[in-house]
């Protein structure tokens, strides 16, 4: 129990989508903030795939809520270049990996930003994706998970590459330095 004697709980949603995820998200704001208002927790993530659109609106009603906002995205990461399009054969529809990543600080939100515009300027093809060599120049103040099954690592696992799986994970942990 805290001090005003509402319920507490130490867990923190770092991985969920809201309405602004498109045609993935499922929990429109208000009702987030409720849920985690009843369920005492003290923070919560936003992490919608390829976008941040819902960012500020997101971040006022976690203040008003009295909820610590954590700003993120569930990124596309393209195979190769983020600008190949396909049509050659070699580049499928769905040629990409998720990848989350955190807003650590004002640093890390610009950096997000960053990427995110190249993303959906340079690199739409069906998703608005993103590479490593843009996440590697703009990775200062973000914090890097493999995500979920269609990150890079657990396909790999999955695909029982675990030599792959290892690889990938150190060029994440060369690309988040202590933040992967």
């Amino acid at each position: 129990m805290s001090q005003t004697g509402k319920k507490t709980s130490e867990f923190v949603h770092l991985h969920l989508h809201t309405q602004y995820s498109l045609l993935d998200g499922a929990i429109r704001l208000s009702d987030l903030f409720t849920l985690a208002q009843e369920q005492g927790m003290g923070a919560v993530a936003m992490t919608d795939h390829g976008n941040i659109y819902g960012a500020v609106d997101f971040y006022q009603q976690a203040k008003r809520a009295g909820v610590k906002p954590i700003i993120g995205c569930e990124l596309y990461v393209a195979v190769g270049d983020h600008r190949e399009k396909g049509g050659d054969g070699v580049v499928s529809r769905d040629n990409s990996h998720h990848l989350l990543v955190l807003v650590e600080n004002e640093q890390g939100y610009k950096n997000l930003n960053r990427p995110l515009t190249h993303a959906h300027l340079d690199g739409f093809y069906y998703k608005p994706r993103v590479d490593k060599e843009l996440l590697a120049q703009y990775s200062e103040g973000l914090v890097a998970s493999s995500a979920c099954l269609k990150g890079e690592v657990a396909e790999r696992i999955l695909n029982s590459d675990d030599t792959g799986a290892k690889e990938v994970i150190d060029q994440y942990r060369s690309i988040f330095p202590g933040r992967f």
